[in-house]
């Protein structure tokens, strides 16, 4: 199975930004547990960050056809990037959002996203394991 990571804003500062809420470990720790989740589960797991909202479309156009499914934390763009959740609407693999922190203990705007309506699952909370319950949820839909 071959699964795509999207990552949004802010996330390549992960062990900088608000290590109350998002932990000491960094964005590089992410992606070696993504990756090693992957060798573990014998899936092909290809990781992409980006700031910028344009690039995060770009990135998910240009490669969702060689993928079985999505794992993206559009993370700030969660609540108003309707040019994301346009995009993840109009690709034919399953999309599943992820958040680290539990959006819902937090400020009252991270609440609300428009991206989950496109997706087909939402897990949050659970710092790196939100992904990787987002992966076996992915892995579960095609057995």
């Amino acid at each position: 199975m071959n699964i795509l990571v999207v990552n949004g804003p802010n996330l390549n500062f992960l062990g900088i930004r608000e290590p109350e809420i998002y932990g000491k470990q960094s964005y590089y720790d992410l992606v070696n547990f993504l990756l090693a989740y992957g060798e573990m589960n014998d899936l092909h797991i290809e990781v992409y960050q980006s700031n910028s909202e344009g690039e995060i479309i770009d990135i998910i156009q240009n490669n969702y056809s060689r993928f079985d499914g999505l794992v993206i934390n559009p993370a700030a763009y969660t609540h108003y990037s309707y040019a994301i959740y346009d995009c993840i609407k109009s690709i034919s693999i399953p999309a599943i959002e992820v958040h680290l922190s539990d959006i819902y203990s937090r400020e009252d705007f991270r609440k609300s996203s428009v991206i989950e309506p496109a997706c087909v699952a939402k897990f949050y909370g659970k710092g790196f394991n939100s992904y990787t319950e987002a992966i076996n949820y992915l892995i579960k839909g095609r057995n």
